[in-house]
């Protein structure tokens, strides 16, 4: 079998969104699986659209997901240059070529014009073709014609009668009646190649043996396929993914919560996770073996178990999915997960002492599988971390309401500021002593315990909590709760 050579071409008009993403998985999974080759190539000749702040963004996604590239931007390759803004050259002269060949001609129609005779084609109820009017053309009336003032070319690619199909590696069989296309441009006036001719030449020169893209490309697949005939270039095997869809069934949009692939990592996701969501989507191995590491991934991939039905995005599953990654990680490497969030959001000092880092890393143990997301440590956690507290009014509003609150916050802060055995061991069996000798449940302590010394409905078990939180601080926040509540009631 000769080199699988895959390649990932976005074009740097925005950020890397899931599709895209899902797209540049596949082929890295692909060339992975086989031995092959995975490059990367940026798509730039939209000069207007196109961005630098884009290409980084791009760049930094397939970075956090570790689709690290074979080829391409910033470590080269044998066959660059990796940007098409570079390679006009290259597009030139395959296009000076198929004119050669009498494949290719100018066009100068205006758009007015052409416009006529699609309104006119419409009215006739006919399917509107280019009429080749440029190409009938004697050189006396080309030179007239461009002597018009407003008048530019184009360079149109002269279909030729017959079929371009190909045996999809997803979808199956295709075939097009070439009779269904007009000449279609490959260069626009402005001297800048169209995609399905850059594409082409560029995948050509690349050596590119697979391309792997969106279900989205199927109708630009025919045009290519001709583009490669009639330069006598060999056509690669084509295979062309599922869309991915909303929940609603609808186009995937930002609603259904698709954004950037590396604003992910920030909302505290794993690039673990990511890339395990991503390749459900549209594939799977046994339909029911769903958390695979990336070294079993390449090992399990294959295009025949792509589906060709959409595939459904869930932020739910990968939600769930994260959570699943994060429990399996060791508890050291959560931590340091979790240290770089809260340093990145400037709640952690980089050059805390040993005996914080340490405290940092027991809250972290005693939030279990709560902590889903590195980002939900502030939620769950944050408490442990100030020094004083400040309850909410929902948080006194709970407390109030709670069946003799302010004796068990009394008996309590009494328990905790002499109880010798201060640890999660040693406190549980008198703290459920105080409930009963209150004639209260278990619960309303634990329950009045946690509002005051977390200010929070869920987190760790209280025992954890109070041993977390040390001895000091907590007879000093329960003393604050019962002020608050008696200065609420006299208020």
């Amino acid at each position: 079998m000769s080199e699988v050579r895959v390649r990932f071409a976005p074009s740097p008009t925005g950020y890397l969104h899931v599709g895209s993403a899902r797209t540049a998985l596949y082929n890295w999974l692909y060339a992975r699986h086989l031995k092959g080759t995975f490059i990367l190539r940026v798509e730039d000749t939209d000069a207007e659209r196109s961005n630098v702040d884009s290409v980084r963004t791009i760049l930094e996604g397939m970075t956090w997901m570790g689709l690290n590239w074979d080829e391409g931007p910033e470590i080269g390759g044998a066959y660059g240059p990796y940007f098409q803004s570079e390679r006009k050259a290259l597009y030139k002269d395959a296009a000076d070529r198929l004119v050669a060949m009498g494949r290719a001609y100018w066009c100068d129609c205006t758009a007015d014009e052409l416009e006529a005779k699609k309104q006119q084609a419409l009215a006739e109820k006919r399917t509107y073709r280019y009429d080749r009017t440029c190409l009938r053309l004697t050189e006396e009336e080309r030179a007239s014609r461009a002597a018009e003032p407003g008048r530019t070319r184009a360079l149109r690619f002269k279909v030729e009668p017959g079929e371009s199909g190909w045996d999809d590696l997803v979808k199956g069989r295709l075939d097009f009646d070439n009779a269904n296309f007009d000449d279609f441009v490959i260069f626009r006036s402005s001297g800048l190649p169209i995609y399905n001719f850059a594409c082409v030449v560029d995948d050509s020169a690349m050596k590119i043996s697979h391309v792997i893209r969106g279900d989205d490309h199927v109708s630009n697949t025919p045009r290519q396929i001709m583009l490669y005939r009639a330069m006598g270039l060999a056509v690669p095997a084509f295979g062309h993914l599922p869309m991915i869809l909303g929940s609603d069934g609808q186009k995937l949009s930002k609603r259904h919560g698709a954004t950037a692939v590396g604003d992910y990592g920030a909302m505290g996701y794993l690039p673990g996770a990511m890339r395990n969501f991503l390749a459900l989507l549209g594939w799977s191995f046994d339909g029911e073996h769903e958390i695979f590491g990336a070294d079993e991934l390449i090992e399990k991939f294959s295009l025949e178990r792509v589906n060709t039905s959409p595939a459904i995005f869930n932020l739910d599953k990968l939600y769930w999915m994260n959570g699943e990654y994060m429990k399996a990680l060791p508890l050291a490497e959560r931590t340091r997960l979790v240290r770089e969030q809260l340093v990145a959001g400037g709640q952690w000092n980089p050059q805390s002492p040993p005996e914080r880092e340490a405290l940092l890393e027991r809250i972290v143990e005693s939030l279990g599988e709560r902590l889903k997301l590195t980002t939900q440590f502030i939620e769950y956690a944050d408490c442990f971390l100030q020094d004083e507290l400040e309850l909410s009014d929902t948080t006194l509003d709970a407390l109030a309401a709670r069946p003799k609150a302010m004796e068990i916050m009394e008996k309590l802060e009494a328990l905790l500021r002499d109880f010798p055995d201060f640890t999660v061991v040693g406190l549980e069996p008198p703290v459920r002593q105080l409930a009963a000798d209150l004639g209260v449940k278990a619960g309303d302590v634990i329950n009045v315990a946690r509002g005051a010394l977390t200010g929070k409905k869920v987190g760790p078990g209280i025992f954890d909590v109070m041993v977390l939180v040390g001895r000091d601080k907590c007879t000093r926040r329960l003393q604050a709760a019962q002020a608050a509540l008696r200065s609420r009631v006299s208020a």
